[in-house]
């Protein structure tokens, strides 16, 4: 079979060379390979060249991988050396041409391109890719920008992180959602909810009038939307206040400080503008509008020597006082009558200056925080001065009215603290401060533990809460308390504590004598928190000028916790032995000492000692007290 095979093939050879219709002979064959080798070298060739005179690297150094070795002869190796040597990245662009391509990108797309390397951190932080990025966000923002040290970079950010949310403590659904965002805003510096709407202070002083209306829904249906339409109020604003207690139905007038061209010299207290006169000065003034409508009911109109930064409110509707504080650092109030506001006349109010700055000329006030009955001052110093008019508020605050004197309400209180004070949060009955460590101190009546301290003990003197630290923001309500703090590297939790009637602690409807996670998603640039009765609104508006001013705490102020931790553990031990003398057998005195065990600040296996020989000790009872076997 195989010989036969053999001859076979061996006969078939000679007989194929004479068909014109079997396959080519192999000198043929031989040059189609040769014409598809030289194709090949071609193209490559062509290949090499498009590369040498582009400047583009291969797909391999693209994605940062090593680049293969192929063999090769001696002429395609040399060609692929010297076009290696041409090869370059993206770095060899000119400026202008980078600045070009990154503004395309989104501003999360920008920060994150600047953070790989050295080089694309210059690229992204020159002013000339935030100029083109501005361009891109918004028409306004093409000529002009928010000064400071990188305006045009500021100016996209503050555009691009701006937002207002809520979240409704009613309905079934409780979600995080968006009020509208008004188109000419330039970021967000303040907000303040009302009944009826929302307002919005932005960094250009114009005032924005978010309207709560009616629309329909996509199923149809009419549905009432929270601030789902806006309008400009007033420019030129530079503060705004309402009534400053925390149930908004109260808060019927808006007042807005703002600054105004006047015609002549004006007049302290006017109700209207003076008569034209040859030339004009920018006073300061106090417009009062309605927040239902948003129209201006009356208009107070300063000297032009007096210059404000600040509006606060204090007192009752028929006797409202209106605190102002002056950009050289001083306090001056008058008296309105709001029950009178809409009715048509013109009268002169009587400017005086405050007890706090008569009393303390030397010092320069910074900031300054009020409530129905109290007010807070802060100094470019760091310390607090109060202020208390009501004998109530006093003892919730102070723990007794041995100081307070009911003639003379005015005179400030001057708060001891450790440290420089950066923030302040006043409630109804109760006191936030966060000082330049980032600690955070509490003090006043902690009747719902709305101190955050663990306990339902009221404060008479500043308390620190030990577990929270460097906070964003802090806000105090009527008997609860909201701290917006950092989580992870770019989180940000929502931790608060006190009554949780009505929704208000989401998550937590019995309340929290302790600072305790909400159940609500935070969004990432959030700065600002703030509750009604209604709904929680948080703000986000990140402003790169603002860096964080905490130092970090010296290791001789870091030491033992203070004198009132002490006392409150030896209370909590007082106790504890007041209920062992209760209990009638040994398994409820055991188990009554484990839990006095567990709440100590012991080390884990300090715990399990201690419980253990408690074991001990009941077992070896049990064996002593049960009867013989017989």
């Amino acid at each position: 079979m195989c010989t036969e095979a053999l001859k076979s093939l061996g006969h078939a050879g000679p007989s194929n060379k004479g068909g014109s219709d079997r396959s080519p002979p192999p000198t043929q064959a031989l040059a189609g390979w040769a014409d598809q080798s030289g194709r090949r070298v071609a193209r490559e060739s062509r290949r090499r060249k498009l590369l040498r005179s582009s400047h583009i690297c291969s797909p391999q150094e693209l994605l940062g991988q090593p680049k293969k070795k192929q063999r090769c002869s001696s002429a395609t190796g040399t060609a692929e050396e010297e076009g290696r040597g041409d090869i370059a990245s993206i770095q060899i662009f000119p400026p202008e041409l980078l600045y070009y391509i990154i503004s395309f990108l989104p501003v999360r797309d920008v920060v994150a391109l600047g953070q790989t390397c050295r080089y694309f951190y210059e690229v992204c932080d020159s002013e000339g890719v935030w100029r083109r990025i501005c361009r891109h966000l918004s028409p306004r923002l093409r000529d002009e920008n928010s000064g400071g040290h990188r305006p045009w970079k500021r100016s996209a950010i503050l555009n691009y992180t701006k937002g207002l949310y809520f979240q409704m403590f009613s309905g079934r659904r409780h979600i995080v959602s968006k009020t509208v965002a008004p188109l000419l805003s330039h970021g967000y510096r303040k907000f303040l909810p009302t009944k009826d709407h929302v307002f919005i202070l932005d960094y250009n002083g114009t005032l924005f009038f978010l309207k709560n209306t009616l629309v329909s829904s996509t199923t149809g249906h009419i549905q009432w939307r929270r601030a789902c339409r806006y309008m400009v109020l007033c420019r030129s604003a530079k503060d705004f206040a309402t009534d400053p207690r925390s149930d908004t139905v109260y808060r019927k007038y808006l007042y807005v400080l703002a600054a105004r061209e006047q015609a002549g010299a004006a007049v302290l207290g006017c109700s209207e503008a003076p008569g034209a006169t040859a030339g004009s000065r920018l006073c300061d003034c106090v417009e009062v509008y309605l927040q239902s409508s948003g129209q201006r009911v009356f208009k107070m109109t300063f000297h032009f020597s007096m210059k404000f930064k600040q509006i606060a409110l204090v007192g009752q509707e028929a006797e409202r006082t209106l605190l102002l504080l002056t950009e050289e650092g001083k306090i001056y109030s008058l008296v309105v009558n709001e029950t009178q506001l809409d009715q048509p006349r013109s009268y002169t109010v009587q400017l005086a200056l405050r007890k706090v700055s008569k009393c303390l000329p030397h010092i320069s006030l910074r900031n300054m925080h009020s409530n129905q009955s109290s007010a807070v001052y802060l100094t470019d110093e760091g310390a607090v001065y109060f202020e208390v008019h009501s004998p109530g508020v006093y003892r919730d605050l102070f723990g007794t009215l041995h100081a307070f004197d009911p003639l003379d309400q005015q005179m400030p209180l001057a708060l001891s603290l450790p440290a420089k004070v950066l923030t302040c949060a006043l409630g109804y009955n109760h006191l936030g401060l966060v000082d330049e460590f980032g600690r955070i101190f509490m003090q006043g009546n902690n009747r719902y533990g709305q101190l955050g301290t663990g306990d339902k003990i009221d404060r008479g003197e500043p308390t620190q809460v030990h577990y929270l630290k460097c906070p964003i923001d802090l806000w105090c309500g009527l008997n609860h308390t909201l701290v917006l703090s950092h989580s992870g590297e770019q989180g940000k939790d929502l931790l608060g504590c006190g009554c949780g009637a009505g929704g208000r602690l989401p998550g937590w409807p019995k309340g929290s004598a302790s600072f305790v996670r909400l159940h609500i998603k935070v969004p990432p640039c959030v700065c600002r928190v703030c509750s009604t009765r209604e709904c929680l609104y948080m703000l986000s508006c990140h402003d790169i000028e603002e860096v964080p001013a905490y130092r970090e705490l010296p290791a001789s102020k870091a030491g033992l916790p203070p004198s009132d931790t002490e006392a409150m553990a030896a209370r909590a031990c007082e106790e504890y032995l007041s209920q062992l003398h209760k209990c009638p057998t040994l398994e409820g005195r055991m188990a009554k000492m484990k839990e006095a065990v567990g709440t100590m600040p012991l080390m884990t296996f300090q715990k399990d000692f201690f419980w253990e020989a408690l074991d001990m000790i009941q077992r070896a009872a049990e064996l002593r007290d049960s009867p013989p076997s017989s």
